[in-house]
């Protein structure tokens, strides 16, 4: 019932870009610093774990969303984690102990975030009860007050959170991009299914070498304007 150890495979071969279907329609959602947040999910120690961290994908990862996370508050994005508290109530857990058993212990060296990704003061976090992020959290809430209406999505794992969070997102008219080279999955298989899944039905799917320029723009313009 737990979560495998999973196999090393190449984040760079996943990370292949679908077809977003919205493009075929003529529509782009650009990355508006003023409108988006930042989505951390899920990276816990003890959901890193299950990889490799020396081997791919984690390995770069870990990399791309430091990258990721910087350039997004060199922006002014707001920047926020999820993480699964440990020793969770049966009824808290509900149907999740079905499928995955009893979770997370209580032990900080599960349930902290990897130390590569710690957040700092103004960063956010909320405690993540269901596979999406906005389950039983404030994160809806949150995005209205702020008046953002686009989420970045980065971490673990594809084709579980980070798809029903996209999916969740777009019923709620977020608009959801899922950085295609900053999460990764069980497999290559799941990590490419979740990708074309998200890009044919609720979201869009880009790298991170697409979102560095328009988050530079924003940081050059910000910056311009404070001079």
């Amino acid at each position: 019932m737990a979560i495998p150890k999973i196999a090393p495979y190449s984040l760079q071969q996943a990370a292949q870009l679908p077809v977003n279907k919205i493009t075929l329609n003529n529509v782009s959602w650009p990355i508006d610093p003023t409108r988006a947040v930042l989505l951390v999910h899920d990276m816990q120690n003890y959901f890193v774990d299950f990889y490799q961290r020396d081997a791919e994908p984690m390995s770069s990862l870990l990399r791309n969303i430091q990258q990721l996370k910087a350039a997004c508050k060199e922006a002014g994005i707001p920047v926020v984690y999820t993480a699964q508290p440990g020793n969770q109530k049966p009824e808290d857990r509900a149907l999740l102990t079905d499928f995955w058993g009893t979770g997370l212990t209580a032990n900080p060296a599960l349930t902290n975030i990897t130390p590569e990704l710690i957040p700092v003061a103004d960063d956010i976090q909320y405690t993540k009860w269901r596979y999406s992020a906005f389950k039983r959290t404030p994160l809806r809430e949150f995005m209205r007050e702020e008046k953002r209406d686009q989420l970045i999505i980065c971490g673990v794992y594809a084709h579980i959170g980070i798809l029903s969070t996209a999916l969740e997102a777009f019923m709620e008219d977020i608009k959801p991009t899922i950085v295609a080279d900053a999460v990764a999955d069980f497999s290559l298989a799941d990590h490419q299914m979740a990708l074309n899944f998200i890009a044919q039905r609720c979201g869009y799917i880009d790298s991170l070498d697409n979102i560095f320029p328009q988050l530079l723009a924003a940081s050059q313009k910000q910056l311009a304007q404070a001079t």
